[in-house]
């Protein structure tokens, strides 16, 4: 679809038809059944003439150039810079989401930009960019426009990212992460009570997602958790999603505790003190996860790939300032030879440390 002029509502897929007139949205677990005219808790896919469509498809609520370390992805071609967008909506309702404004927007001003799939590819082209995210609402909503921007970026030779809670049905899961060359995904708590007093979903199907990412793809993956105090922090908690971790996706996923700002219908919440990031990380290298990392606080040693052969620091980082690099281009430790997981290659330097926000508009209406 390279002209977004003539239509917004973009034909969708994962439906079906009901017995009663309605429709039924298969995409995620919220299962959302539909009359005419209605949207699902998405708010983007709505039923209109008896189909399903998207509303956002070639709609953005921004685009950025971002270090790879924003996203967060630590073990992802370090260093180098990704273009990044959403669009608006999400399929839970964090009581904490931390991009709000965005992820829960009901208001088609949010979209402030529009790309069609070959103008962001040539865009992350242009402006350096070995990757392109699909990121600060969840792409599983917009899963039709986001794997068309994927097939359009690997035409090129770019990489695609998302960072995802991974709430989405086997199906579509199955074709949507064919289009990924990496996921961070959100474990936002480990237990379902929290999934369904905080977010509105379950437990199961994000782990479910993990799973099926770590086993059966090549997708590079990392997880982040979010720590909220006196909801998802306890010793306990932590303790007992490190361990599920190492003993179902293996040792070697890098995962990110990061902290929490009063925001949204959690304002009343304290922000997450460092002392309870640096814990959570002590607790998962005891139960034998090799890649910790803090995030959101300035914690050097937090933020720092250690080789986990003989404990030498390999990427040292200031918030998301590479300070040091040290890893062979074939990922390895120079010291010892232990094999770094994840997906490295010549480094050459840091194309960034911050947000640089771009404009596509019409740039590329020719392509």
């Amino acid at each position: 679809m390279n002209d977004l002029s003539h239509d917004l509502h973009y034909p969708a897929r994962w439906w079906h038809a009901l017995d009663d007139g309605r429709i039924q949205c298969d995409l995620c677990p919220r299962d959302c059944r539909l009359h005419e005219g209605q949207r699902g808790a998405c708010f983007v896919r709505m039923m209109e003439r008896g189909r399903m469509v998207l509303t956002t498809y070639g709609r953005s609520s921004g685009f950025c150039v971002d270090p790879i370390e924003k996203k967060p992805l630590n073990h992802f071609y370090p260093g180098s810079s990704i273009l990044s967008f959403g669009t608006a909506g999400c399929n839970l309702a964090c009581k904490f989401c931390q991009n709000w404004d965005i992820s829960k927007s009901r208001d088609m001003d949010k979209l402030a930009d529009e790309a069609t799939p070959r103008e962001i590819a040539q865009a992350a082209l242009e402006y350096g960019c070995r990757s392109v995210a699909f990121t600060y609402n969840d792409p599983v909503i917009f899963a039709e426009y986001a794997m068309d921007v994927a097939d359009a970026c690997h035409d090129k030779g770019i990489q695609t990212v998302a960072v995802t809670a991974g709430y989405i049905h086997a199906e579509p899961r199955r074709e949507f992460f064919a289009k990924m060359d990496a996921v961070n995904m959100d474990l936002k708590a480990f237990t379902d009570e929290f999934y369904v007093k905080l977010t509105g979903a379950r437990l199961q199907p994000v782990l479910d997602s993990l799973v099926y990412l770590k086993h059966e793809t090549d997708v590079w993956l990392e997880i982040t958790t979010l720590l909220i105090p006196g909801r998802n922090d306890s010793d306990a908690e932590i303790r007992a999603e490190c361990q599920w971790i190492v003993k179902e996706l293996g040792p070697d996923v890098p995962v990110h505790f990061t902290a929490f700002h009063p925001d949204y219908k959690m304002d009343d919440v304290p922000p997450t003190p460092p002392a309870a990031l640096t814990r959570a990380r002590h607790i998962a290298l005891e139960e034998g996860l090799r890649y910790i990392y803090t995030g959101n606080v300035h914690d050097a040693d937090g933020g720092t790939t250690i080789c986990p052969g003989c404990r030498i620091p390999l990427i040292a980082r200031d918030w998301y300032l590479i300070t040091s690099y040290r890893l062979t281009a074939q990922g390895c430790c120079p010291d010892c030879g232990t094999a770094i997981a994840g997906r490295f290659g010549d480094y050459k330097g840091q194309s960034g440390r911050g947000r640089i926000p771009v404009r596509l508009g019409r740039r590329h209406a020719f392509l």
